[in-house]
């Protein structure tokens, strides 16, 4: 059996959404980092997510978690814009059917939306935005901003049982299949927060070495 290796980073991604969580756990793969959600890392913390865009709602999380959680941490916001409803839900999309609603009601509050619209007027697209804080940066260097988009269209009715959010609904564009119809690893090759998180990726990479520069560092003292 191959040892797991110990972490050398505590990252704490500002969400309690399981979904997003497990790809991003996914998407930081093999990297020494001990990946912890908002209630592992903080505890409850609600925050008011309004702000106009996905990376003033993202920026807003992860300054307020990082103050909590004194580490490390990584807020994304993310959505779909329809073009045939001006982009909405946009950052809406999580409430799109109101306060607290679930997948299914968001889901059927788009298509209801949508009734009418033909299949070549249903194009939209997701958007993440990902901030990243380390409260222990030099000032100019503290935050960072992230962004990345995936084009497609509406379908007419949800297809697949995988992924969450309106991924029954989102068909990939050069593709026939909607998000939940994709392997896991499938889409994230290839969603709007796995473009994001590539540009993530190497900023992650350059902290675990610090980190561990440190450590050795230390130990020769």
């Amino acid at each position: 059996m191959t040892e797991r290796v110990r972490p050398v980073l505590s990252l704490v991604v500002a969400t309690k959404n399981r979904g997003k969580l497990a790809e991003l756990r996914a998407l930081i793969g093999s990297l020494p980092i001990e990946v912890l959600s908002l209630t592992e890392g903080v505890g409850p913390l609600e925050i008011d997510e309004d702000q106009r865009t996905f990376v003033g709602n993202a920026r807003k999380k992860a300054e307020a978690v990082a103050k909590a959680a004194h580490a490390v941490v990584l807020a994304d916001d993310s959505g779909l814009e329809v073009d045939a409803l001006g982009g909405q839900p946009g950052v809406r999309s999580a409430r799109f059917a109101g306060e607290g609603a679930t997948d299914a009601e968001n889901n059927a509050e788009l298509l209801r939306r949508l009734e009418g619209v033909d299949p070549e007027d249903r194009t939209a697209r997701f958007r993440c935005a990902i901030v990243l804080v380390d409260p222990w940066a030099d000032e100019g260097e503290r935050s960072r901003e992230f962004e990345g988009s995936c084009e497609g269209c509406i379908a007419l009715s949800p297809r697949g049982t995988g992924g969450f959010g309106y991924d029954p609904l989102f068909i990939v564009r050069g593709s026939d299949r909607t998000f939940a119809e994709h392997a896991e690893d499938e889409k994230n090759l290839i969603s709007h927060r796995a473009r994001a998180f590539a540009s993530v990726m190497p900023e992650l990479e350059r902290l675990v070495a610090a980190r561990v520069t440190d450590a050795l560092a230390a130990l020769a003292r």
